[in-house]
């Protein structure tokens, strides 16, 4: 059976799990630091030093697996510094990617941390000479609260580091924590603002060339020649290279590789997608619309609800390509030598990494070192390693230590993108006004990384519920469900973004409730909590829904959105609803106002429950630019095709929203009732888009089914 994404990212991610106590590298001397296992480490200073397994792209994780390493091992919170992981036989779970990360490092963290504790505790417990159940740590010490004795972490490490590892240690419970659920700031916040947080573009070896790489303009085209004979006049260029992916130009600093790289003259063979435009594409969705596709969900006879209806309502939206355009561009430093390689790079998955350039050097994998710096943005971009891989091919031809950089432009127009996708949706009312039937079909491009999918895969309706979240998870209560998948094959490569296919889905989803909702002449809002009562839990294929946690957050959402109150002359406001992998729910109330056909978003509310909440100031940050995320991909930038190519080249033609631009932002966190944290940076952008398209039909009357919205739609 093929995996479906869910799992093939469980399975990327939560590898680590198993390393948490998975090897013993304690100490056998009062010099070396304790190391109860490969991710603490504790000196005789008391400080603690957190191995960290997952990347930072600006979602805060290092700050939050800290807090739950100290946390449960009771340590100084100032005293916790981290410790970047690198791939290794032993670190094979080292990705980041999917939500993943403290949902996936919660137990395994709390177990080191625990295990770590429960060694200082016995040794403390025999220097006192009393019973280990009597003692307890916090802030850097074992504590005897009955004498009021204490003894630091630094005065146990020696010994400690002689104690056995436990295996099953006892962990604190909730009612206990003072480190997690506390607002805390960002342990790397003052690096970044200053300057010295060290990110790809920062790295610097000595002996470092600068590269960049001429590609063809049409994907899919190639290059047939090239003469670099004015490339090689430049000042500072020193070689000038054919590699898979393109012309290499490589010079002493990056402005001459760039002057370098404008001299070079190239002849391309655009192949066979010359002519591949983006109405063309959306052409092609809209003929396959009419095919039946492949059966997502069935739930009741929706047939005959269709035949039987008094009424029935039909939809069609149509959502864009979208690129990741992260802040900071593709770039490696790769340092290739006899017999090994070491590299530094902006990765989500330096395992991938390893293991793609051992391959393509034919070395051992050990004999690959992959440094992971910060990453300026991931958004799911820095899953693949197609860049890491040029650095190491020019380096390897150059015999140079070799920073290979991409281009805005070349990040706009070779990345992978969000894959453009229709929804063609259909809803049967009865006499009553009850909804009783409803369809969705979605017509889009599963990931296909640049590789061809196997026909297997186009017919496996678990393979494409990967991608059609917000499709088959409807969480509402309606009789008859038929959902249903066309895969569209395309050459433009796709790949994960923010949210994946949860975006597309939920905005057509929650736009065609409210048209449903406007139709029956019912509050939207009203609409919505009456479609999740009814059972507490329902079963979606492989997800478990609980509309009981649903209902909360859209109560809450009411609350706080003061709902049921008139809004100011001029404002208008929407709602959206969605559940994310099943487990985490977001609700977005967005108040408008238009001003010369001009959208602007002016107050978005939010009521989210996402489990365990280990850093409330990280968690609405996650919303915040969840947010911000959603509105740029709703009112500003798209990516095009014409003539084979991307049209768009720089953040002046692909816009994103900009900070005057930024609405009040108000996020309420449910308490919940999960001991477990989910995941929080990809589950807050779906909803934010038919949230601010509801809106628009409040303030309007208009109904706009595609997206990013103009001026010239509301004119």
């Amino acid at each position: 059976m093929t995996a479906t994404r869910r799992e093939f990212i469980r399975l990327m991610l939560v590898g680590s799990s198993a390393l948490a106590i998975g090897w013993d590298l304690r100490a056998d001397d009062g010099k070396t630091p304790f190391t109860p296992n490969g991710w603490i480490e504790l000196d005789a200073a008391g400080h603690v030093t957190l191995t960290v397994g997952k990347s930072e792209m600006g979602q805060g994780v290092r700050t939050s697996l800290a807090m739950i390493l100290a946390e449960e091992l009771g340590a100084e919170w100032g005293s916790v510094t981290i410790r970047q992981a690198s791939p290794s036989d032993t670190n094979r779970g080292l990705g980041t990617g999917g939500s993943w990360s403290i949902r996936g490092s919660w137990k395994p963290l709390r177990t080191a941390g625990a295990a770590a504790r429960e060694m200082l505790v016995a040794v403390a417990a025999a220097r006192l000479g009393v019973d280990p159940t009597s003692l307890r740590t916090q802030d850097g010490a074992v504590i005897h609260d009955a004498s009021g004795r204490r003894l630091l972490f630094g005065e146990l490490v020696s010994d400690a580091a002689k104690q056995p590892v436990p295996q099953t240690p006892a962990l604190k419970p909730a009612s206990t924590f003072t480190i997690v659920g506390r607002r805390t700031k960002r342990v790397d916040a003052s690096a970044i603002v200053s300057g010295k947080a060290v990110y790809g573009l920062d790295a610097r070896v000595p002996d470092m060339h600068y590269a960049t790489i001429v590609r063809p303009p049409v994907l899919g085209g190639s290059i047939r020649s090239f003469d670099a004979t004015e490339t090689k006049k430049v000042f500072g260029v020193t070689h000038v290279l054919r590699v898979p992916s393109g012309i290499a130009v490589v010079a002493r600093d990056s402005w001459a590789a760039l002057k370098g790289r404008q001299a070079l003259k190239i002849e391309t063979d655009d192949g066979p997608h010359a002519d591949f435009d983006s109405a063309k594409h959306h052409e092609r969705l809209t003929t396959a619309a009419t095919l039946d596709g492949i059966v997502l969900r069935r739930d009741g006879d929706a047939p005959a609800a269709f035949a039987s209806a008094a009424r029935t309502f039909k939809a069609r939206y149509l959502y864009p390509f979208y690129a990741h355009a992260p802040v900071e561009p593709m770039n490696c430093t790769a340092h290739v030598q006899d017999g090994s390689c070491e590299i530094w790079s902006p990765t989500q998955a330096p395992n991938d990494v390893q293991d793609r350039v051992s391959q393509l050097l034919g070395i051992p994998r050990n004999a690959v070192k992959v440094n992971v710096t910060l990453l300026g943005g991931g958004f799911g971009r820095r899953l693949w390693w197609d860049y890491d891989l040029e650095a190491v091919e020019v380096s390897r031809a150059a015999g140079k230590p070799v920073k290979l950089f991409w281009t805005r432009q070349d990040d706009m127009h070779h990345g992978y993108f969000q894959a453009a996708s229709l929804h063609d949706l259909a809803a049967a009312v009865d006499a009553n006004g009850t909804i009783t039937a409803w369809r969705h079909k979605k017509v889009s491009t599963p990931h296909n990384a640049r590789r061809p999918l196997e026909p297997e895969q186009l017919h496996d309706p678990e393979f494409l519920r990967g991608s059609a979240w917000g499709v088959y998870d409807l969480p509402y209560a309606i009789p008859a469900i038929d959902c249903a998948y066309v895969p569209l094959e395309t050459h433009v490569p796709i790949g994960p973004w923010r949210s994946v296919f949860a975006p597309s889905s939920i905005f057509a989803r929650e736009c065609f409730l409210d048209e449903l909702a406007h139709a029956l002449k019912k509050d939207p809002f009203q609409l919505r909590v009456d479609l999740l009562n009814g059972a507490e839990s329902i079963k979606a294929e492989d997800l478990t829904i609980d509309r009981r946690r649903a209902r909360r957050v859209l109560e809450l959402l009411r609350e706080k959105s003061q709902w049921d109150k008139p809004l100011p002359a001029g404002r208008s406001r929407g709602v959206a609803f969605s559940i994310y992998d099943g487990e985490i729910h977001v609700g977005y109330v967005a108040e408008i106002t238009i001003t010369n056909n001009v959208v602007n978003v002016e107050r978005v509310v939010c009521a989210i429950d996402c489990g365990m909440v280990v850093n409330p100031l990280g968690l609405e940050a996650q919303v915040e630019s969840g947010i911000i995320w959603g509105l740029s991909s709703a009112l500003k930038g798209e990516i095009t095709f014409t003539n084979g190519h991307v049209t768009q080249s720089t953040f002046g033609d692909f816009d994103v929203l900009r900070i005057t631009e930024t609405p009040r932002i108000e996020t309420h966190i449910i308490p919940s009732q999960s001991p477990d944290p989910f995941g929080a940076g990809e589950p807050t952008v779906p909803a934010i888009i038919p949230a601010v398209l509801n809106a628009i039909f409040a303030a309007t009357g208009k109904r706009l089914r595609r997206i990013p919205i103009r001026p010239e739609d509301l004119a």
